[in-house]
């Protein structure tokens, strides 16, 4: 049936491998038998694994089971849910949260109930794969802009005030991620916040990737000073640097009760099992209490960047997020096969995923230096 799609796929060297742990997640890993220094996952802080949370999940089984038997509209909620909420809210600097299956379903849920199709959405051209599946759902107009290019979104903002008869007169929406998770780059936040202050528009944030790493890890509006508004959405995950599963809103009342009411992603699906929202809440708790963790995941990018600057490679991306670009298909492909073969696991992403290829490096506090001078010895000798 896709026999032909395939092959076409494989003709451009864009299939896809899945290779499945043997291990838990961590700095090291095993898949096939073999171990690997780990440089491509999300989990910053090292804290999927940490027993402290494995302790808090397998003491909420025990309370309250494993599955949730519905969505939180029925009987699927928990006291934890509510108390992982008002927690996720206090640290976003908010009114209210809500909590979502995952960082997809929140974009794929939330946008599409902020915007309709009289409204216009500014979505910049890198935004997640999430992001931009919302922003179809939303049936709203979408005007993509250069990527962190504010003078772009700007001028976008001006013509679409300009020509409101034509485009509509309803609500304007600017959705960004806040790192890129390709490009380890930041938003420039604070002009964004600027513009949409200007053309009293709603700003909704993507925090995934910057929701424990930056802002002390308290995310981007934290790292920018930006306090909280009524037209500010923080979008995040559980799932990166937070070492557990699931995404979250949190915002004014009558936002998140809006969300509430009107997101599908939401109303139609199974509530998170509780032993995952308390895991959530004792990494919550864990990063409150140790900021060292934080500190340590800068050490080491910070120590990763000035190696390859030393060994000829340019110091790129502003985060734990370092993307190589290495040349062409063949050539990262090659050069991650390469690592393999060394014992260090660092995926080449292709199109379409990202129109250049490139290595995507992610470093986290759980890596020691010896593992980080590894990798920079290995990178040298292909």
């Amino acid at each position: 049936m896709f026999s032909r799609k395939l092959k076409e796929l494989y003709s451009r060297h864009l299939n896809r491998i899945v290779r499945d742990r043997s291990s838990p997640q961590g700095a090291k890993i095993s898949i096939g038998g073999r171990a690997f220094l780990n440089f491509a996952s999300n989990d910053y802080l090292g804290l999927a694994n940490h027993p402290e949370l494995i302790d808090a999940a397998e003491a909420a089984m025990r309370d309250f089971g494993l599955g949730s038997g519905a969505s939180r509209l029925l009987s699927g909620g928990s006291i934890l849910h509510k108390k992982l909420e008002d927690t996720i809210a206090k640290i976003k600097g908010t009114e209210a949260a809500r909590i979502f299956n995952s960082g997809h379903a929140a974009n794929t849920g939330i946008i599409p109930s902020l915007a309709g199709e009289e409204d216009i959405i500014f979505s910049d051209e890198l935004n997640h794969a999430s992001i931009v599946d919302g922003c179809r759902l939303s049936k709203a107009k979408t005007l993509v802009y250069r990527h962190r290019d504010t003078t772009h979104l700007g001028k976008l903002m001006e013509k679409a005030s300009a020509e409101s008869c034509r485009w509509g007169k309803g609500r304007y929406i600017v959705v960004t991620d806040t790192v890129f998770s390709m490009d380890g780059d930041i938003a420039p936040l604070k002009e964004i916040h600027d513009l949409c202050a200007k053309h009293k528009a709603l700003l909704y944030i993507d925090d995934a990737h910057g929701t424990g790493v930056i802002g002390d890890g308290k995310g981007a509006l934290a790292h920018f000073s930006i306090l909280p508004k009524p037209w500010i959405i923080q979008m995040g995950t559980f799932s990166n640097a937070l070492g557990s599963y699931g995404g979250f809103a949190t915002g004014s009342k009558e936002v998140i009760k809006w969300i509430t009411n009107s997101s599908r992603s939401f109303l139609f699906s199974t509530a998170l099992p509780p032993c995952i929202v308390a895991a959530s809440l004792k990494s919550l708790e864990i990063i409150g209490k140790r900021p060292y963790l934080v500190e340590k995941l800068w050490q080491n990018r910070n120590r990763l960047i000035r190696s390859l600057a030393g060994r000829g490679y340019p110091a790129v991306g502003e985060t734990p997020i370092i993307p190589l670009r290495i040349g062409d298909i063949d050539k990262t492909l090659a050069a991650s096969r390469y690592l393999y073969k060394k014992g260090i696991y660092v995926p080449a992403i292709r199109p379409p995923t990202v129109k250049e290829p490139r290595l995507r490096i992610t470093v986290t506090a759980a890596h020691s230096a010896e593992d980080i001078d590894s990798l920079v010895h290995a990178l040298s000798g292909m």
